[in-house]
């Protein structure tokens, strides 16, 4: 059987032999460097596993896979823009590197690009793929704009709050996979199911990286520990500790949520230990295994050799169980 480090050692070198800098350099140039700078591939290694899971030819899922993890990286040129980030992957972010209008230039080629990929498909595949792909793309900025609107909102719910990063992570997840099941050819309900496998599975990924901002190991988790709680990001843990804290911790929380500290390594510490005592912290980490829960029991029901789907629960639980 196929195993997850063999299609990532696959679409690396995909990807490395598509990339090219070519003039203008210094449009160019930043694509290669954010591409470049690792990541997971989460999202293309899950088309790829797609495809071959669901019975297709996971080297003919190369270019779709290649065009959502462009579009990723896109996101995130664009996004840190807009967050005003240093740090991405642990190097300078696009416009720190190089400046703000070369970072929002070179992501629009990066857009572009995703979109091109999917010409190397016949027809029918083709318009498939583009109707799913451009229904996430909106998707994905409809889910960075609520993320963006609920910073300078004070009535966040749960539920908002969940639906803002099925946008925003998981929709792109639920692609990735149904697009693999589009170019295996598999039945409309197999392309749903799958696509729901990616959305729970997208859901638990992004809490259990809400929690490892906070709660993470410095060392493992790649970024700053905290950042989220620097930047009064009201995320599942701030929302469940303001609903189940007492009035004291809840009074506190939002005064901390108010202000940025010189520094903030006081704030941090006492933020961490109201999400502990409040229970949200715990209830974090419930509804991450609720969501992987969900994602498995879809699994289990799809159309595919068991011997086959043994890869997406493996990926599931090392998502899950992840540092970083």
């Amino acid at each position: 059987m196929l195993d997850i480090e063999f299609f990532r050692a696959r679409f690396n070198t995909y990807l490395e032999n598509k990339l090219t800098t070519k003039a203008p350099v210094n449009l160019y140039e930043p694509i290669g460097y954010i591409m470049g700078i690792g990541g997971k591939r989460l999202r293309p290694i899950l088309t790829l596993i797609s495809t071959d899971v669901l019975g297709g030819n996971y080297e003919e899922a190369m270019d779709a896979a290649l065009a959502v993890e462009v579009f990723h990286n896109f996101s995130l040129v664009h996004d840190d823009i807009m967050d005003a980030a240093p740090l991405r992957r642990g190097e300078k972010t696009v416009h720190k590197k190089w400046d703000i209008n070369t970072g929002i230039l070179s992501g629009d080629v990066m857009l572009i690009n995703s979109y091109q990929y999917f010409e190397n498909y016949p027809a029918d595949l083709f318009k498939s793929l583009i109707e799913v792909f451009s229904k996430t793309a909106i998707e994905v900025c409809e889910g960075q704009q609520y993320d963006m609107d609920f910073e300078i909102s004070d009535e966040v719910s749960v539920p908002d709050y969940l639906k803002m990063i099925t946008y925003k992570t998981a929709v792109l997840v639920a692609a990735a996979m149904k697009m693999g099941a589009i170019i295996a050819k598999a039945s409309k309900n197999t392309q749903d199911a799958i696509y729901n496998f990616g959305i729970n599975l997208g859901i638990a990924f992004q809490l259990q990286d809400d929690y490892l901002d906070a709660f993470g190991n410095p060392e493992n988790f790649g970024k700053q520990v905290g950042g989220d709680i620097i930047e009064n990001k009201k995320t599942f843990l701030y929302l469940k500790a303001i609903e189940l804290g007492n009035t004291e911790e809840i009074n506190e929380l939002k005064n901390l949520f108010s202000i940025k500290p010189q520094n903030p390594r006081e704030k941090i510490q006492t933020v961490k230990e109201i999400f502990v005592h409040s229970g949200s912290a715990d209830v974090t980490r419930n509804e991450i295994k609720k969501f992987t829960r969900r994602a498995f029991e879809i699994l289990e029901s799809l159309e595919a050799p068991d011997n086959k789907k043994k890869i997406l629960e493996e990926l599931g639980n090392k998502l899950m169980n992840r540092e970083v």
